[in-house]
């Protein structure tokens, strides 16, 4: 059986947002997980052919100005229209890092992934206030969960 691939896109301009952005790629990246290969990169450097290639894609952002980063927005405007007709129905998860609220850039990345026709698999991972290190193992268990539904084809 082929080896599948999960791709994380996820912008860390902080300590924190580092932190939740590795906690999925080891939860995706469990020694338990045998069948999925796991990519995570900035926003900046993944683009059309990185999601192509992609069984699932976890998406990673932070509230800015109410929205998702210029970074993640930036990914999607490189990347929609080369993807769009190809990659319906691919599975997504989305964690947010956010200071004050969250639902602006969790319904413009939702909006963004309905006009692309993916699929979400887990509601957002809504890491919201005051930083907490339980966000870390939401985080681990977001990334997990998602590699173990792609190698197992639930998603």
């Amino acid at each position: 059986m082929a080896e599948k691939q999960l791709l994380i896109v996820g912008h860390v301009p902080s300590v924190n947002t580092q932190r939740l952005r590795d906690a999925v790629e080891e939860g995706a990246s469990s020694s338990d997980i045998t069948g999925v290969r796991v990519r995570a990169l900035s926003p900046f450097d993944a683009g059309p052919e990185d999601i192509i290639h992609a069984d699932g894609v976890i998406l990673g952002t932070t509230e800015n100005l109410g929205y998702m980063s210029g970074a993640l927005k930036d990914f999607f405007d490189r990347t929609y229209y080369d993807v769009l007709e190809k990659k319906r129905g691919m599975p997504y998860a989305l964690y947010v890092r956010a200071g004050l609220d969250g639902t602006g850039t969790i319904r413009g990345v939702t909006s963004i992934a309905t006009g692309l026709k993916w699929k979400a698999v887990a509601e957002p991972l809504w890491c919201k206030g005051d930083w907490q290190d339980s966000f870390v193992d939401e985080a681990h268990e977001l990334g997990m969960l998602m590699s173990v539904g792609i190698e197992s084809g639930v998603f």
